[in-house]
């Protein structure tokens, strides 16, 4: 299961990072191949298609495997068994021995050698 998850992580990384630098690369609506690369004609680098639908629809298979992917995560990660409870308990258990006896050193008490008895109420 573990590995299911790593691999399943690693692939939505890597989509999401295609994802980013796909919408990065794409120009607005107004703006066409042609204008990018400085001259007035209309023709396009992908054909008469257009880059826009081309990128358009790589952008959105895209989106929804990174959607996909993100549900698929969250179903795996609740699916896993939970542990004993919060980390709060799992202190207090840990730090009250059962049989009454710790192996921890006693730390002694310190000294009554304290400046609050000067302090004037």
């Amino acid at each position: 299961m573990d590995f299911i998850y790593s691999l399943l992580l690693t692939f939505h990384i890597l989509v999401g990072l295609t994802l980013i630098g796909l919408v990065l690369i794409q120009h607005g609506k107004g703006a066409d191949m042609g204008a990018a690369f400085g001259s007035g004609s209309s023709g396009s680098l992908f054909g008469a298609s257009g880059s826009a639908n081309f990128m358009s629809r790589t952008t959105g298979v895209l989106a929804a495997i990174f959607f996909t992917t993100s549900l698929s995560l969250t179903y795996l990660a609740s699916s896993k068994p939970a542990t004993s409870g919060s980390v709060v308990d799992k202190a207090v258990h840990e730090s009250v021995p059962a049989s009454g006896k710790s192996d921890a050193p006693v730390v002694p008490a310190p000294a009554n050698d304290s400046k609050a008895k000067d302090i004037p109420k």
